[in-house]
């Protein structure tokens, strides 16, 4: 698929770019798409695929006709498993499939346009310093930066057990941190530890600039715009559930 795009990827950068918008739409279906990307991965259909587009979009759909394909083909019948097995450790397994397939394809670019020793070393650095999708969708890229931060970077962020005990007024501001009016005194040391933290949707860095949510539930940060939440909404939430915790429970 997405053939039309070989002749534009030329450069380690290029196709870099390609990579990231292709892991930002598997990673939207993985998270916060999850209820759309679990009903279309029906397992009375054919085989079928999870592609992730340049686009930062996705689309579950057949694999391609011609043999062999102009991409490499991602994972073959993932809808097959989706009842055989507990819906986090399905998701699981299609991040890691995901995972292996957005390295195949750009590799594929990196023999395609000849790029030599160094500039494979590169673009595998590049691909390395972001966590991979399996991280993200399993959690684990969460507490890897936790590992590096201080157990006080977030305390006055969030409430702790404490507050969520008593339901206060604080609790409930608590998951819908108002990162930029409350931090404007961060200094450096402290933005750089919170710039660990990432984004359970996207993917992403923390920045300062930006409105961040926390789930009550997984305990995953959010940006607002990734799960559609607004600092005016977020203050009237008392328990927050993020897009796939909220799927996860309205399933029977």
């Amino acid at each position: 698929m997405d053939g039309g795009t070989l002749h534009n990827l030329r450069t380690v950068e290029e196709v870099f770019k390609d990579f990231k918008g292709r892991r930002a739409g598997i990673i939207k279906a993985l998270t916060a798409d999850v209820g759309e990307f679990f009903e279309q991965c029906d397992p009375e259909k054919e085989n079928l695929c999870l592609y992730g587009l340049p686009t930062e979009q996705w689309e579950v759909t057949l694999p391609a006709e011609e043999v062999p394909p102009e991409l490499p083909e991602p994972a073959l019948g993932i809808n097959f498993a989706r009842e055989g097995m507990q819906e986090k450790d399905w998701l699981a397994l299609v991040a890691v499939h995901s995972d292996a397939w957005l390295l195949a394809v750009a590799h594929y670019f990196g023999a395609r346009f000849g790029f030599d020793k160094a500039d494979r070393k590169r673009l595998f650095t590049m691909i390395n310093d972001l966590p991979t999708i399996f991280e993200i969708v399993s959690g684990s890229a969460k507490k890897q930066t936790k590992e590096k931060s201080s157990v006080s970077n977030h305390s006055s962020n969030k409430s702790k057990s404490s507050g969520k005990a008593r339901g206060s007024e604080s609790a409930k501001y608590s998951k819908s941190v108002q990162l930029k009016d409350e931090e404007e005194g961060l200094d450096e040391e402290e933005e750089e530890e919170h710039g660990d933290t990432l984004c359970g949707a996207c993917g992403e860095n923390y920045a300062s600039d930006e409105f961040w949510i926390c789930c009550d539930i997984c305990e995953k940060w959010f940006h607002g715009k990734c799960v559609k939440i607004t600092p005016a909404r977020a203050e009237h939430i008392k328990q927050y559930k993020c897009p796939s915790c909220s799927n996860k429970r309205a399933r029977p």
